[in-house]
Parts: structure tokens; C-alpha cells; sequence
């Protein structure tokens, strides 16, 4: 079946891990009759963890598409892992979506990643909902966990749906905007029915739906005065303020249940259908082909335009690329045209998808989302259009990664094969890196934990059947000068016939931290003709590629030519080149040099109750802290802290806060270090220089 703008819902699921996000997914497909049964997550065959990695740690680690047909709407599900490890999966989710659903467990409140969920939501203005899951689990409670969403995420909530009950005592949901009940059936396994409102808890939802109809009052100021004017709105009213404030995320509108027995989600669902926002009016980012950035509003009547937001690969089914498409129709057997590589392709088959079952389709209109496969070009990021394109979509905007590792194979045989693995795996999740580091001489594969990194690694040994080596990364140091010093330098080497000639006077001194390089040219009266300066300026970056402390580079310094001396005959841009090399050593050895190390900016969430062990743990780890922040029982961190001392945080962080911690990192600036620190560098170094020889 084919459908309009109009008819279609996106709807992303994330939250923290834990929180039931693959089992309301599961179930939401059940109530919207997607599929026959549901499977629990320790099964290993959910429509969303099917992948073996997913089935034998029993988490989600990819993000999951399926999709719902209901009242002659499409609802596209995506359900996202809750560990910071694969958030790249989250970003991607929500790039296509146009309303997110945080589920948030009733036995436990808010937690950490929920809350980074949420700052992100509020940088990308996307509306949003929150599922308070499992208020069947013992310690739930509905009317507790919505005062911590509003403590902790600042906003005010608004029930769509109450619970009717808490723990042992829950029987259902109601159902406040269409006044009904929905009653958990026996054991739950079966999809919940409509029944009488409790008469216990009549003054109650009347209450709660008269907050329910002033929210829906706020989408619109018209409506306020209506409301405002007559104390109450009609049913109709009420449907179409809750669109604009959904819409305009003017409210947060939260649902009560318990997806394991079925409960909550046909409440759910109906508001999904009557009050979500679409991809009608949404809007993407796209940059023209001067750089300058601007919207382009999701349009059925533009020529084709889409982002592919994911790259996977299938054993079966091969390469698969997810598109969202922004603009026109996608339609099999066609020809589109990849702006991204400017390559011309041929679309055979499209497909929709259940989890890993692959549905043929034979188009997909505006705000739609599929599935390609086989494709030569297209990779994620690419912009897709039927033609020539004077604009691309804005890539994804991922965090950097936080989690180091070198890595080599154990056979020198297998490091082609390694490589090819390792850049397929930066296809798929575009939060890993793989890259060669020249400086340090090492194959480093870096990603946001070290979850991530040894999901990746175990693939490695159990697919490719390649042992890997791992060790902890160097951490690439520089050099600099702290006071003004020149040499000079004299170049002379006669082997018969023309001879090398080249004498240079060098005066080098420091440069602001971040400033880099700067050269000038002091030479009056041609001691040094112009046309050998670039040798000059060539011998000069040679002695900055390796230092006189610990071979590092050099960098925050201004180095001048003042004199020099050429002969007609023998003179060379090489010995001009040789002589500025040499003349650059003498000068930094007389300059106090010194070594700079990499300051990373380091943001930390976690638990108040771990606080003092975190800020003390940063503290025996030479960081700074630069500010700290407690909202709702979670801490926020700031601090700049010496790479070296981060490379195995990860580790360090769940350690200390049994797991829940989450951080952010980013390189900020290179600072001095001195005394025994230095020195340990400086020894690490030459041991490191006597390996390399020996190899």
C-alpha cells in the first residue's frame, strides 16, 4: 500500500537501558496487529534485537525499523539502544523522525541517559512524549515518577493516560482525552479491552482532564479564549490544541502503562494518530553549494530529495541503505542521481521492513522512510536526488568518540583483511572511527566505549576469524619554546664538481599557545636570494617535524631569517634546506624548550551520590574542574583533564558509579608539563624509538 504525507507517522523510541524500550516496541507492534505474537527480550527473536551480538547480551546495540498500519496511516517505529555506546544509533533515529518517545521506567524515575535524551531534544526543537513503563513492577508509581520528570527535565508534564493502580494493584490505563478505560485482559498476554472508569477515581480523572484540556487550550490563542470565555472545549477543540501544542512542544504529553501485559498502548496509538505530528511542515537542513545554510520544508510536490541515515550490511540481503526521503517520491526501478559522489545510479528494488524481514514496496512518498540494497555508491550522509543538485542535506551531527584502542593483527597477513572489516564497521556506525596515525605510528579504532569497541573486536575474532592485538594508544605529545634564541648554521660539502653550499642565521621565538607557525623573511641586501627562501622554509618545517626533547613536533613558534650566505656555484635550495634544518635544532635547544601535552574538556553525568568519588577521581588525574551542576538528583560535571590520564575512562567512569555514568570529551588545547612528568614522557619516547629500530 501506498501512502501520503499525510498518512505517515515517524516515531522514534529511546531512552535509558532498561527502561523496556524493545519490549513496548514489541508490544505496540502487537496492539497494532503487526504481528500475530510477542517474544520476549531473553528469547533472542523480538522483532528489534535480532541481530547475534543483540540475542547473546540480551541489550540493543542497532537501531530496529518496523512499521504499523492503522485507521489508513503508516506509523514507522524505531526502536534505538539506551548505553551512550551506540548512541549513533539514537542520532540517526531521530534525523528521521519527527517525535520521539522517551520511555521512562515508574520504578526508578528519570535517569542519566534520559536526561542527555533530552538536551539534545530541546537543541533539535523536537517534539516529544515520555511512556512511563512497567507500572506493574513493584516500587512503581505513576504520580511519583511524573513529579520527577518534572523536577528533573524542568517541564511540565501532561497525562494523555493515567494508571489505574501502581505495582501488584495495576488493572489499566485511562484513557483522559476520550474518557475511557482500558483494562489489562487475565495474565496480560492478550491486547487490553475497554472498560468502565473506576468509580473511585472519577474526581480524579476529572482532575487530571481538566489539565489535560487547559494544555490543549495553550497550542492556540484562540482556543485560550475560548476557553478562558466558557470554561470548557469540544472534543474537536480539544484534538486540535493538542495538535498545535504537541507540535510547537508548548506540553509534554506522557502515557501511563505496562507494555509487558498489553497495557497503555491502543491509548497510545489513537493519540499517535489523532494528535503526533507528521512530516507535513517538518523541516531539514541543507547547505548549497557555497557553503550557506538554510531549511528545506519536507515538500510531496518537489522533484526527489533524501538522505541515506544508515548503512548495514546483511548477510542475506547484502548492503542495505535506509533512506528518509525529504521531497518527491522514491520509486522502484528508477534512476537517481547521488549528489554526495555526483554518480548516476539505477534503483532496481525498494524495500519496507519488519525488524530484518525485508518488505518489497514500490514507492515511498515525502516523510517516508526505506530501505535500498545493493547499492555501488551510496554510503550515509549521501544526498539522493532525480537529477543535478545545486544542494546537499547536512550530515548527522555525532559526538566525538571517547574510547581509544591501537589495534593490529597478531599475523601481519591478516592486516588487509583487518582494515577492510574495520572501514565497513565506520560504514555501519559512523560514531566509530579507523584511522592510521602517522605521528604515533599505530592503527587506532576509537568509538563511544569500550561496550562498542569489543562488540566491534568479538566480531573481528568470530566473522573474520582474525586475533586482534590491542593496546593503549599513544597520546600524540608537542614541543614548543618558552624564550627567543637563534643559531646559526653553516652547510659545506664538497664531493668534485659542483659542490653544497648554504649558510643561514635563524632567530626563532615563542608563539601564542594555538598560534602555530609564523616565518618571516628579514634578509636585506641578498645575502640569501629569494628563490632558495622556500628551501629555507623547507628545512625549517623539517626540523619542527621532530623536536630536540622527545622527537614530538613543534609547534607556537616564529622562526625569522636575518642573515645568511650563498655561494654562485655550489648553492642550492637543498643546501639552503639542510643548513635552516640544522640552524632550526641549535636555535630550539637554547630556547628552553619544552613539552606540551593535550587538554581534553571533559563533561561528566552522573548520580549526586557519586559525585565527591568522581570529582575526587578527576583530581588524582591532574584535572581542573571548571563547574558543576545538580538538577533533579543528577550531577553535571565540568572539567579539563590531560589526555593522558583519560585514555581508559570509560573503564574508570563505570567503575566508580557502578555502570550509570556517561561522558562526553573533546580535545581543548596543549599545556606545559614539567619535572617527573616530562621526564616519563621523554623516557617513553626514546623506548619507543629503540623498538621501532629494532622492527
Amino acid at each position: 500500500m501506498s501512502y501520503t504525507i499525510d498518512q505517515i507517522r515517524n516515531i522514534v523510541i529511546a531512552g535509558h537501558g532498561g527502561t523496556g524500550k524493545t519490549t513496548l516496541f514489541e508490544h505496540l507492534l502487537y496492539a497494532g496487529g503487526a504481528i500475530p505474537k510477542t517474544e520476549t527480550t531473553g528469547s533472542g527473536k523480538t522483532v528489534s534485537d535480532s541481530a547475534p551480538e543483540e540475542i547473546e547480551r540480551k541489550i540493543s546495540i542497532y537501531a530496529a525499523m518496523a512499521h504499523i498500519d492503522r485507521g489508513e496511516k503508516k506509523i514507522n517505529l524505531l526502536d534505538t539502544p539506551g548505553s551512550s555506546d551506540f548512541t549513533g544509533n539514537v542520532i540517526t533515529a531521530l534525523r528521521a523522525c519527527e517525535f520521539a518517545l522517551l520511555a521512562v521506567d515508574g520504578s526508578v524515575g528519570v535517569q542519566i541517559e534520559t536526561i542527555k535524551l533530552w538536551r539534545s531534544l530541546e537543541e533539535r526543537g523536537k517534539p516529544r512524549g515520555i511512556f512511563i513503563t512497567k507500572l506493574d513492577n513493584d516500587r512503581a508509581d505513576f504520580d511519583n515518577t511524573l513529579s520527577d520528570i518534572k523536577e528533573k527535565l524542568k517541564a511540565e508534564p501532561v497525562a494523555i493516560t493515567m494508571a489505574i493502580g501502581n505495582g501488584a494493584d495495576y488493572k489499566g490505563v485511562i484513557d483522559l482525552l476520550n474518557e475511557k478505560a482500558w483494562l489489562v485482559q487475565g495474565d496480560g498476554s492478550a491486547v487490553e479491552a475497554e472498560g468502565p472508569i473506576p468509580a473511585e477515581l472519577k474526581d480524579e480523572v476529572a482532575a487530571a482532564r481538566e489539565r489535560l484540556v487547559e494544555a490543549a487550550a495553550e497550542g492556540d490563542d484562540h482556543l485560550m479564549e475560548l476557553y478562558l470565555d466558557k470554561g470548557e472545549l469540544t472534543t474537536e477543540e480539544i484534538h486540535r490544541g493538542l495538535i498545535l501544542a504537541v507540535g510547537e512542544h508548548k506540553i509534554l504529553p506522557v502515557f501511563a502503562g505496562s507494555a509487558f501485559k498489553n497495557s497503555g498502548l491502543i491509548p497510545f496509538l489513537d493519540f499517535v494518530l489523532e494528535a503526533v505530528p507528521g512530516p507535513k511542515g517538518a523541516k531539514d537542513i541543507i547547505v548549497d553549494n557555497a557553503g550557506k545554510e538554510s531549511e528545506l520544508v519536507l515538500d510531496a510536490d518537489k522533484p526527489l530529495a533524501a538522505l541515506v541515515i544508515k548503512t548495514t550490511y546483511d548477510q542475506f540481503s547484502g548492503k542495505l541503505s535506509w533512506v528518509k526521503v525529504i521531497c518527491g517520491k522514491l520509486t522502484a526501478d528508477s534512476e537517481i542521481y547521488n549528489v554526495t559522489d555526483s554518480k548516476k545510479e539505477r534503483v532496481s528494488k525498494i524495500y519496507t521492513c519488519q525488524g530484518k524481514k525485508l518488505e518489497e514496496a514500490k514507492e515511498f512518498c515525502t516523510g517516508d522512510i526505506g530501505i535500498l540494497t545493493k547499492s555501488a555508491t551510496l554510503k550515509t550522509n549521501d544526498t539522493i536526488t532525480s537529477g543535478d543538485s545545486s544542494f546537499k542535506f547536512i550530515p548527522l551531527r555525532l559526538p566525538e568518540p571517547v574510547h581509544s584502542v591501537a589495534v593490529s593483527a597478531a599475523s601481519k597477513k591478516d592486516d588487509d583483511k583487518l582494515g577492510e572489516f574495520l572501514v565497513r564497521a565506520t560504514e555501519e556506525d559512523k560514531t566509530f572511527r579507523y584511522v592510521y596515525n602517522a605521528e604515533t605510528k599505530e592503527t587506532v579504532i576509537s568509538g563511544m566505549g569500550e561496550l562498542q569497541i569489543n562488540i566491534i573486536l568479538d566480531k573481528v575474532k568470530s566473522n573474520q576469524k582474525i586475533e586482534v592485538q590491542t593496546s593503549i594508544p599513544r597520546v600524540a605529545y608537542r614541543e614548543t619554546i618558552t624564550k627567543k634564541s637563534g643559531a646559526e648554521y653553516t652547510h659545506k660539502k664538497q664531493t668534485g664538481g659542483h659542490g653544497q653550499y648554504g649558510k643561514v642565521v635563524l632567530e626563532i621565538a615563542p608563539l601564542g599557545r594555538g598560534e602555530g607557525y609564523k616565518f618571516e623573511n628579514k634578509i636585506f641586501g641578498g645575502a640569501v636570494p629569494k628563490n632558495y627562501i622556500p628551501g629555507v622554509e623547507k628545512g625549517i618545517a623539517e626540523g619542527m617535524a621532530h623536536g630536540t626533547m622527545a622527537q614530538y613536533p613543534v609547534v607556537d613558534v616564529e622562526v625569522a631569517i636575518v642573515d645568511g650566505k650563498y655561494h654562485p656555484v655550489d648553492s642550492s635550495e637543498l643546501s639552503f634546506k639542510l643548513a635552516s634544518r640544522n640552524a632550526f635544532r641549535e636555535a630550539m635547544k637554547q630556547a628552553n624548550p619544552t613539552i606540551l601535552e593535550p587538554i581534553m574538556s571533559l563533561t561528566v553525568f552522573v548520580e549526586d551520590k557519586y559525585l565527591g568519588d568522581v570529582m575526587s577521581d578527576l583530581s588524582g588525574k591532574r584535572g581542573r574542574i571548571l563547574g558543576q551542576d545538580s538538577t533533579g538528583g543528577i550531577a553535571e560535571i565540568r572539567a579539563e583533564v590531560p589526555q593522558a590520564e583519560l585514555l581508559r575512562y570509560s573503564i574508570d567512569l563505570r567503575s566508580i558509579t557502578s555502570g550509570t555514568g556517561s561522558f562526553g570529551i573533546a580535545f581543548d588545547h596543549y599545556s606545559p608539563i614539567s619535572g617527573r612528568i616530562a621526564d616519563d614522557v621523554i623516557k617513553a619516547a626514546e623506548a619507543f624509538k629503540i623498538q621501532e629500530e629494532e622492527e
